[in-house]
């Protein structure tokens, strides 16, 4: 898990992979793996994400949440 933020899929609401994926796709620091058909925040590099939302924008609204953790 990163230290600043969190990146949360919620699994009702994501199509999947094989449906979609495009989080994987569109993320230019690489926070997502795939695991069995759903993406998942990869913990080592979630402070890695620059906070670009192009996740959020290519995915179902709901899908992902990214909470930042230093304004918790």
């Amino acid at each position: 898990m990163g230290v600043f933020i969190r990146v949360e899929i919620e699994s009702g609401e994501c199509v999947g992979i094989a449906q979609c994926g495009e989080c994987v796709q569109v993320c230019p620091v690489n926070i997502f793996e795939k695991q069995d058909d759903l993406p998942i925040g990869i913990g080592d590099n979630e402070d890695e994400c620059t906070l670009c939302d192009l996740c959020l924008k290519a995915c179902t609204p709901g899908a992902i949440t990214i909470k930042k953790l230093y304004e918790e």
